[in-house]
């Protein structure tokens, strides 16, 4: 009986892992502009916020953005696509951490480790691009493991002008 319950547990515990996906996080919601994202690392979701959202179309605003490390990070690298229909229209990608290379606060940090950024962030654009679309982020480490990913969906009608 203790060996059926224990596989029992045990079939639970791997659907359970198998078929578990992150809730969407509304990051911001107002008139004409709305973002969310989702985890798309199977292994943890995140926190991320932002105080005021209207300042996203400024140049400058600020974002407390959470994690507890799966991974170390001597090196860290960035990469960004921009998706419209499917397609990525967009790419972008930076070294963050590495030899010569430390951007970040964080960097160094070492698995298991909190993770927790609260201040100013530039995107270093003029304004959001209209429309909808999906900007997918993913972090990877030296090993090239993703130390966090995300789906961040975009519906922007803000008028610039």
């Amino acid at each position: 009986m203790k060996t059926s319950n224990a596989l029992l547990f045990i079939l639970v515990l791997l659907y359970i892992n198998a078929s578990t996906q992150w809730p969407t996080h509304t990051v911001c919601k107002e008139d004409n502009l709305e973002i969310y994202y989702k985890s798309c690392d199977p292994q943890q979701d995140f926190a991320l916020s932002i105080d005021h959202c209207p300042d996203i179309a400024t140049h400058t605003f600020n974002i407390r953005a959470a994690t507890v490390l799966g991974h170390s990070i001597k090196e860290l690298y960035v990469k960004l696509n921009m998706i419209v229909n499917g397609k990525t229209v967009l790419s972008y990608s930076e070294t963050l951490c590495g030899p010569g290379h430390a951007k970040l606060i964080f960097c160094g940090k070492k698995k298991g480790e909190h993770l927790y950024y609260e201040g100013p962030v530039t995107l270093g654009i003029k304004e959001i691009p209209q429309g909808d679309y999906t900007i997918s982020a993913k972090l990877t480490n030296q090993d090239n493991v993703i130390v966090a990913c995300a789906d961040f969906t975009v519906k922007n009608y803000l008028d610039y002008y």
